[in-house]
Order: C-alpha cells, then structure tokens, then sequence
C-alpha cells in the first residue's frame, strides 16, 4: 500500500472530556504501526486548548458543524444521553479530500494495524461494519425486545476465524441486519451525507432508533453493507458473552462499549474487564509520558477528565 494515497482514519470530538480517548485511539495507532493518518471531526463544542493538544499530537483536525434531528423530534434513554452527539459522526461522509475513510469510535485501541481496511472489497455506494451484539448482557430494559442471545449474529460466527453472516441472508433475526458503527469503511460522498441527512431530518423512523448514527446507517444501507469479521470491533463485551470467538491474538480494535469509559475507571477496580481495560491504560500511560515533555499543558488538559483513583 502506498501511505500517500488520500485515505484516512476517522473520529469525531465534540466535547474536552473525551479528549483522553481520542488522544488514546492514536497513540495507540502509532504504537501499533498504522500507516495513515487519522483525522478528528471536531465540532464548534471543542475547546481551543482541545484542539491545539490535538494538533500537537499530529492529528489532522477537521472542523463540521453538528448533525441531528430537529429538537423534540428524538428522545434518547436517560443511560444513552452520551449518544446525543453521534449522528454527527455521520459528518464523515463530507470528507471528500479522502477516496476513503475508516470511522472509528474515540472509546477504542487498536492492538493491531488495520490498514487493510483501506483495500476491503467494497462496492459504489456500500459500506462495511461489523455486526451489532444482540445478547444484551446488561439486561438493558430500554434496549431493542428483539436484542435476545439466540438472535445475535456473533452466534454464527465459528470461532476466531470464522466468517460472519451475511446482513442479506434470508429469514435471519433482525440483529443480524444491523450494524455497530464502531467501525464503518466508508466512501465519502457529499450525496450520501444529503441523502443521510435528509433521512434524520424527514423519516417517520427517527423517532424509533435506540442508537442514532448506527440505526440510521443499518436502515439506510440495508442490503447495501457488508459485514467485517468481529475482530475490527472487538467489543469489550464479546471476550466473556461469546469466548469461542473471542482470541486475544485476533483483536485489531477493542471498543470499550457502554458509558463506564477506561478513563472513567481507574487501574484494579474495572472487575471482569480489568485486563481489557489494562490493554487501554498501557497505552495511556505511555502517551502521558510523552506529553509530559512536550505538552504539559495538553497533559493538564486530558488528565481533567481521567479517574486516577
């Protein structure tokens, strides 16, 4: 692969107090050898300190403006009010200086490179993402009837390796036609975002979506998404609900689901996820040690927002 070609990673920031995460997210693509670059969408929210912490970091900032239905028309679970920011991750799609982008989530890590993803067969106007986990493990009453164990796609998946259902497959369980945008391939389109954002603005379906940009991106690309091995979004959740696909070995991208964040939890009290959770203060701690000689004032900033004890 050629590291000029105009392809690039993705995140949005809309707020300081995820400023742990994003700045994490990178590093931990340097750590892991990622030849492309990654671009932070960052709304007019952010800080002026936020973004001059981002930039001396080399990361690339990129300045949209907020996308989201008109006030009254969407109401978001009391447990889910983080999700209030995430149809702007939509805004990706306006990246047209890029052939293509990967989005990603600012609550991951990467262990391994992922590059590839720049290369995955993807046809016009299709993206790829990995399945939702529909098991619901939490018991999350406001979540989906339909989001039971026997209907979650990672249920098809034999092992590690194992390739993941198609969201086309006749007569599956609704699950397995949706998506976690945790990671999305995609090719910018400034027709994709108009037709995307007309859905938010326009659909008598808004109104019913649990989860923002990822509903509006299974209902808009239904039949037009192909699905990535679990490994790509390795939610932190699948290493216990479902070990026999899970491997360590396999993971390129850990994403830290649910609202208890690894910066919100400090070292030895994460329980069952303590060693995922350890997977992201490694790498934390190693860009604090960075920034301590060449940014302290970014340090001060991020480190506001992370529970030390």
């Amino acid at each position: 692969m050629d590291n000029q070609r105009p392809v690039a990673y993705a995140t949005l920031l809309t707020a300081d107090s995820y400023l742990p995460g994003v700045l994490t997210v990178h590093a931990s693509m340097v750590v892991a050898g990622c030849r492309y670059p990654l671009v932070v969408m960052a709304t007019p929210s952010l800080s002026v300190e936020a973004r001059a912490a981002l930039k001396g970091r080399g990361i690339i900032v990129r300045d949209v403006e907020t996308l989201r239905p008109d006030d009254g028309k969407h109401t978001l679970d009391a447990a889910d009010v983080r999700f209030g920011d995430t149809w702007t991750k939509l805004r990706a799609f306006e990246l047209v200086e890029y052939e293509r982008v990967v989005l990603i989530d600012a609550d991951m890590i990467l262990r391994r490179p992922m590059d590839e993803l720049f290369d995955f067969p993807l046809e016009d106007g299709w993206i790829a993402a990995a399945h939702v986990c529909a098991c619901n493990p939490r018991k999350l009453q406001h979540y989906p009837t339909d989001w039971v164990p026997e209907n979650c796609a990672h249920n098809a998946v034999q092992g590690p390796h194992g390739a993941p259902p198609s969201p086309s497959a006749p007569n599956a369980p609704r699950p397995h036609r949706q998506l976690n945008s945790g990671t999305v391939v995609l090719q910018p389109s400034l027709d994709a975002l108009g037709a995307i954002a007309h859905l938010i603005a326009a659909s008598p379906l808004v109104p019913t979506f649990a989860f923002p940009d990822q509903d509006v991106l299974s209902h808009h690309y239904a039949g037009r998404w192909a699905a990535l091995p679990w490994k790509y979004n390795a939610l932190k959740t699948l290493r216990t609900v479902h070990r026999n696909v899970w491997s360590d070995d396999e993971v390129r991208c850990v994403h830290y689901i649910f609202s208890d964040k690894p910066w919100h939890v400090p070292r030895g009290r994460a329980g069952e996820y303590e060693e995922v959770n350890g997977w992201w203060w490694d790498v934390y701690e190693g860009l604090c040690r960075d920034m301590a000689e060449s940014d302290p004032e970014g340090l001060a900033l991020m480190e506001k927002y992370v529970a030390r004890a």
